[in-house]
């Protein structure tokens, strides 16, 4: 049987959490900490509303050695919340999302950038409508600390996106001169499993 020395010993035990991060980590979203918000013309330029859905899951997989890295995650529609409840129905209805057919969205990050350790854009597929097309989230801070309360490895961002609602068939108020360009910012926060 062989010893190990207290020098050994020590280098063993330094060595271990940098192998833990050469394995792709798994962190899944905190539906308390996570929420896709949007803004949305009305009447071409006369004011911009707001919204997010409360109701978000999905997991996100990093390799900071690689650089490498996934995100997968779903959005009940039907937890709009524009703080204004008559239009948060109005989004509900077959006009706008349509949550009786189309009852989530998706988005699916196929690659992570990263740069200086850090993950900064996400290139995907964001499915909306039943309507897929490659959207690109760029990242405005990436953080990981451990969570005092959860006791656990927590990472959080804020990541941004521009789309064209009507690309994805939810083109109500065109005809009215509504803009269809539609800006995401999405706040989320994953706790590693």
């Amino acid at each position: 049987m062989r010893f190990m020395t207290p020098s050994r010993a020590a280098i063993a035990a330094c060595a271990l959490p940098f192998a833990a991060l050469a394995e792709p980590v798994t962190y899944q979203l905190d539906p308390d900490h996570t929420y896709p918000s949007f803004e949305a013309d009305h009447f071409a330029g006369a004011s911009i509303w707001r919204g997010k859905f409360n109701k978000t899951r999905g997991t996100v997989v990093l390799d900071a050695t690689a650089g490498t890295g996934t995100v997968d995650v779903t959005i009940d529609m039907a937890s709009v919340n524009t703080g204004n409840a008559g239009l948060d129905d109005h989004l509900r209805g077959d006009k706008f999302f349509d949550v009786q057919r189309f009852p989530t969205a998706t988005y699916k990050g196929s690659k992570v950038v990263f740069k200086d350790g850090k993950p900064v854009e996400v290139d995907g597929t964001f499915t909306l409508h039943g309507v897929s097309h490659p959207l690109k989230l760029e990242l405005l801070s990436f953080k990981c600390y451990q969570n005092p309360i959860a006791q656990k490895e927590v990472c959080g961002t804020e990541a941004t996106a521009t789309f064209d609602r009507d690309a994805y068939g939810v083109g109500f108020g065109k005809e009215y001169g509504f803009f269809m360009k539609t800006t995401l910012h999405i706040q989320a926060e994953g706790i590693r499993q």
